[in-house]
Formats: structure tokens, C-alpha cells, sequence
């Protein structure tokens, strides 16, 4: 693993500084500032949702288009504009003194954040490194697992001292700092090319498919309840860490302190993945990996002490960290890397819509006065019905090849 990382050093950093950059458009660094939004604009927990959801729901649909543009540029050409249109989009939530305008703000964020920085590097490591995809993927997303452990201490710790849209201008200039750093660590771009090209490894049946012929096959389908899930779901709980920490008693800080143990666990998880993925194939992993989600759940569900949440955390860290490597394997391993710019697009286009349907539906039950704990009981739930979909599709899949 050392030795892999001395070698592709370069990629694999420009791989983690998007990811890393991804933060800012991010739910658990957005959700932050959630209480002063609210407070700013006037909005309920349902209208916030709402509002949130909209926005990453308009990303979604971007996605399906914008992300097939990986496909005919390369990240040194691409990653620059995507990361000089998040610091924008960091100086709009800033500045923006309209409540109209939010929902806009929202999509602009989390299209250039979540959506296309993710994405970018999500397909230049699968295409980057064939052989060694699993290990590539979990180092890249290192950013991420980064920027989820310091961002939201040092937001909580700034905001004591400094304005919440003062913090959004220090994005912006952290984005904008980036930009020249991610063009020096790919002033050389490794072979094979981050766009399609040649060289390119071929998916299931010895073939590289397209976009609408991998639609149009069932384990697409068979997979999507676990990708909306995982994200719609994982959205929810840091969008809601605010409210959450008030109902179980509990200071916000003394909550946002369990993160770094989260991302901690979320590291050792990827890069262990990464490595058995490698050696095992997404096959003999992918319907395994959201089990870990219904103990958390649960464990948020039913705890009430510290202790509980923590160990809570743990066991989210687990899929988090596979959700890292596997996914985005999944569809290089099974569907080929020559269009997957474009299929990627679409399945992170169902990612992106869960991330909007999770805060949307979670705020308008709570305005119902439907508790968060039953909602995460419902969700411990589902996470046991889309692993059993992962294992029906791929185990079909199996034996169709064995056949």
C-alpha cells in the first residue's frame, strides 16, 4: 500500500483535494449552519427541508447531463471550473440576503460540491488505476474523510467568534486556493487518461456498456434502493445533528466531538475495503456493506447516553468508509470504464435525489410531530431490506455467468 501511494502520489492527492473541497457542499458542513439559517430566513424544520431538498433535487438533474463531462475532459480542465464554481457558490450562501434565492443557493452548492468534485475524482481513479482501484478510491476519498473530521469542529469553534457567512467567505478562499494546487499536481495526467479513451477495462460480458443499455438491466434497478438509502439517510442524520443532539439532552459540541472517532472508523473501514476489494471483487463485498446501518440506527434509536451514540457512530463509520470504495467500483467492475463518466452520472444523480429526499421527508415528519427516533427505527429497517435487493441482483448476476 505504501509503495502504491509513493508511486501515484500526485494522482491520488489530486483525487483526495477534490474530494476534500467537496465538503463545502456537503451535507454534514452545510447542516452546521442549519439553526442560523432557520433563524435568518424565519423557516421551520419543514421548510428548511424542503428547500433543501429542492436544491439537491435540482442537482440531481444536473448531474444526469453535467456528469457525462467527465468523459470528454480531463480533470485538469474540468476540475478547475468545478472548484472555481464552489467558491461562488460559497459567496452566495454568504451574501445572499433573499430567502427566494435559497433554494438556488442549495443547488449551486451541492451541484459543485457533493455532485461534480465526488464525481470527478470518482472516475478518475476507476479509470486511473484498474488493477488497483479499491486502494486508489479509499485513498482519494481520505479528502473527504478529512474535511468531515476537523471542518465541523473548526466551524462550531469559529462560530463563536466570527459571523456564520463570515465562515462561508473563508470557503470560498479555501476553494479558491485549491485551484492552483490541483493544476501543479496535474500538470502530468497519468495513463491511462481521466477521460474515455483507450485502454479502458471492459465490464460484464466482455463489454463495455452505455449508459442506456446499463439502465435498461436489472441489477441497476436491484442496486438503487441501497444508493438512494444510504444516501438519503445518511443526509438526514447529519442535517438533523443539531436537533438531534437537543432531544436526547445532549450539547451540540459534546455531539459534533464524536466525528473525528466517525471518520476515524469511516478511514480504517475504506482503506480495509479498498484493499479486499481488490482481492475479492465488489461481488463477494457489495451486499454486506449496509448492514453495519441498522445497528446505528437502532443504537440512535433506542441510546440515550453518549456512549451509546458513540458506539452508534462506529458502526455508521463502517458503511460510510465502504461507501467510499465499493459503490463507485461497482459500476467499473460491472459495467466497464469507457462510458462511465455518463453512468456514474446517473447513479450519482439517484445519490444526489436521496440526499434530497432524506431532509425533506425527515422535517416534514417532524413537523408532524412524529418523532426523529421512530423515523430512525424505520430506517434501521430499511437498510435491511436494500441489502437483501444488493444480494438478490448480484447473486443473479452470478449465476447468470456461472450458467
Amino acid at each position: 500500500m505504501f509503495r502504491f501511494i509513493t508511486l501515484n502520489s500526485r494522482w491520488l492527492a489530486a483525487g483526495a483535494l477534490l474530494t476534500l473541497m467537496s465538503s463545502f457542499g456537503q451535507t454534514y458542513f452545510i447542516s452546521i449552519f442549519a439553526g442560523e439559517i432557520r433563524a435568518a430566513f424565519n423557516l421551520s424544520h419543514g421548510d428548511w427541508g424542503a428547500i433543501y431538498g429542492f436544491g439537491t433535487f435540482a442537482s440531481a438533474i444536473a448531474m444526469v447531463w453535467a456528469g457525462g463531462l467527465t468523459d470528454i475532459m480531463r480533470v485538469r480542465r474540468l476540475g478547475p471550473i468545478v472548484l472555481a464554481a464552489l467558491a461562488t457558490s460559497c459567496l452566495f450562501m454568504a451574501f445572499n440576503p433573499w430567502v427566494a434565492l435559497l433554494p438556488f443557493v442549495i443547488f449551486c452548492l451541492r451541484f459543485t460540491g457533493q455532485g461534480m468534485s465526488t464525481h470527478i475524482a470518482a472516475v478518475a481513479m476507476s479509470r486511473w488505476f484498474a488493477s488497483n482501484r479499491g486502494k486508489a478510491l479509499s485513498v482519494a476519498n481520505l479528502g473527504f474523510s478529512i474535511g468531515e473530521a476537523t471542518y465541523p469542529l473548526l466551524v462550531v469553534a469559529l462560530m463563536l467568534s466570527f459571523a456564520w457567512q463570515g465562515i462561508w467567505v473563508f470557503a470560498a478562499v479555501i476553494a479558491l486556493l485549491s485551484i492552483p494546487g490541483l493544476m501543479w499536481l496535474l500538470r502530468e495526467e497519468r495513463s491511462p487518461q481521466s477521460m474515455a479513451s483507450e485502454g479502458q477495462s471492459l465490464g460484464m460480458n466482455g463489454r463495455h456498456w452505455t449508459r442506456n443499455q446499463t439502465l435498461k438491466h436489472p441489477l441497476f434497478w436491484f442496486m438503487m434502493p441501497a444508493f438512494l438509502g444510504q444516501s438519503a439517510f445518511n443526509t438526514a442524520f447529519f442535517f438533523l445533528q443539531v436537533h438531534f443532539a437537543e432531544i436526547k439532552g445532549w450539547d451540540h459540541l459534546q455531539l459534533v466531538a464524536m466525528f473525528p472517532v466517525y471518520t476515524a472508523v469511516a478511514i480504517g473501514s475504506m482503506i480495509l475495503s479498498g484493499i479486499l476489494l481488490d482481492r475479492l471483487g465488489t461481488a463477494r463485498l457489495i451486499p454486506y456493506f449496509q448492514l453495519p446501518m441498522i445497528v446505528a440506527f437502532l443504537l440512535f434509536a433506542y441510546g440515550q447516553s453518549l456512549s451509546a451514540a458513540l458506539i452508534g457512530f462506529i458502526f455508521l463509520g463502517l458503511t460510510s468508509g465502504a461507501t467510499a470504495t465499493l459503490p463507485n467500483a461497482f459500476w467499473a467492475e460491472f459495467f466497464g470504464t469507457k462510458h462511465l463518466g455518463s453512468i456514474k452520472a446517473a447513479a450519482a444523480a439517484a445519490m444526489v435525489l436521496g440526499s434530497a429526499i432524506g431532509p425533506a421527508i425527515t422535517g416534514v415528519l417532524l413537523d408532524l410531530n412524529i418523532a426523529l427516533e421512530f423515523q430512525y427505527i424505520a430506517i434501521a429497517s430499511f437498510f435491511g431490506f436494500s441489502s437483501l435487493m444488493i444480494w438478490i441482483g448480484v447473486a443473479q448476476v452470478r449465476r447468470s455467468h456461472a450458467a
